[in-house]
């Protein structure tokens, strides 16, 4: 079975109980309990509020690789992308069983459950675990960094989600999925560590290119001394970072979550049977990086001050109370030629008018009218 194979048939493997982005500790916990007992679960420790942060060991091969998720606790696909993944290695597929026997795979899905109760991208004490590595000042940290201590694994993959407003140099599409070797120093050193995190990425690419086409970027690799992946990979681990983005009307994350497991996959697979030694590194500086050139929303061809101009509207994604939902509040953010961009959403007619005021960084406050139909309607950033 193919990786493009698994991708059709997804809907057999898919969590079907993770269904948003708004899971919580609890239901990941039920998850884990119901595991057959071919995956071992232990608790590592607490987070700040006492929730369990939980190891998953699985398989017996000689690799071992080790992925955690949700540090971030807003950052919930990765998360929803392991658990389809444990449904999948279940299986008697051909592939499920090369990972099996040539791996050992040892799981940390939602390092920060804290964060993921009220949907906040930092844990309890308002820290950003990934930027914890040197202070350890948050229990998650210290948990992270020493399970990877005691494991040695050869191969890490650290899952997060980056912005929806990544796009792909020369597509003018989303990055609906990034990939990135960490550095392991300022001078972005290639040493054997960092080559073979970047040949698994060069084969993922070469594969899952093919399904995803023009929306798969390079994230940039600007060193950062405080975050594990950069850590990681100095401490000997071959390091994948993965995020996912956007895509289009995909605002619950569904269709990138079956991108992103196959993207795991991939990499599990290149590992498994050694593909990426035959990799060129040319191959991953070839991937296509990423940069912003679309917006949420491009307003073509409207007047302002008596010039015709486009006008670039992006939202921030803030948590509701219950940390069950969110609301998106919306700026504007260019004006001017924006024909060099694209976005999520294009408003373009030769009847299109404005009630209202159009100012710079400041929220979107105005109706537009295609003709005598209102088409948008803003009030103080909501969109109505």
């Amino acid at each position: 079975m193919t990786i493009k194979s698994i991708l059709n048939n997804y809907e057999i493997f898919k969590e079907k109980r993770l269904k948003d982005r708004f899971f919580k500790h609890d239901t990941i916990v039920d998850l884990l309990n119901q595991l057959p007992g071919d995956f071992e679960v232990n608790e590592l420790g607490k987070s700040v509020k006492s929730k369990s942060i939980n190891l998953v060991k699985f398989g017996n091969g000689a690799t071992k690789v080790m992925l955690w998720s949700q540090m971030h606790g807003d950052e919930a696909t990765g998360t929803m992308a392991l658990f389809d993944l444990f449904t999948f290695l279940q299986s008697d597929h051909q592939l499920a069983k090369l990972i099996t026997e040539n791996c050992q795979l040892f799981f940390i899905p939602m390092v920060n459950p804290d964060g993921a109760e009220v949907f906040t991208r930092r844990n309890a004490q308002q820290i950003d675990i990934n930027r914890d590595f040197l202070k350890e000042t948050s229990p998650e940290a210290k948990l992270l960094k020493q399970c990877r201590a005691d494991i040695k694994p050869d191969f890490g993959f650290n899952l997060h989600d980056q912005q929806t407003l990544w796009s792909v140099t020369g597509t003018l599409k989303p990055a609906t999925l990034s990939f990135l070797a960490p550095a392991t120093d300022e001078e972005l050193s290639v040493n054997k560590t960092r080559e073979n995190a970047m040949l698994v990425i060069a084969d993922m690419f070469s594969e899952l290119d093919q399904l995803l086409p023009k929306h798969i970027g390079l994230f940039d690799d600007e060193f950062e001394p405080r975050a594990f992946g950069d850590n990681f990979q100095k401490a000997g681990t071959s390091t994948v970072l993965i995020e996912a983005g956007g895509y289009a009307s995909d605002y619950e994350k569904q269709e990138i979550r079956k991108h992103y497991f196959t993207a795991i996959l991939s990499g599990l697979l290149a590992i498994a049977t050694k593909s990426y030694e035959k990799q060129d590194l040319k191959n991953y500086f070839a991937i296509p990086k990423n940069n912003k050139q679309i917006f949420h929303m491009l307003i073509h061809g409207v007047l302002l001050g008596g010039i015709a101009v486009s006008v670039g509207i992006n939202y921030d994604e803030y948590p509701n109370a219950d940390g069950n939902s969110t609301f998106k509040k919306y700026s504007i953010q260019d004006i001017g030629d924006l024909s060099f961009c694209d976005a999520y959403h294009n408003y373009s007619s030769p009847s299109l008018s404005l009630n209202g005021n159009i100012i710079l960084y400041q929220n979107a406050n105005f109706e537009l009218l295609d003709g005598d139909k209102t088409i948008l309607s803003f009030e103080n950033g909501i969109l109505l």
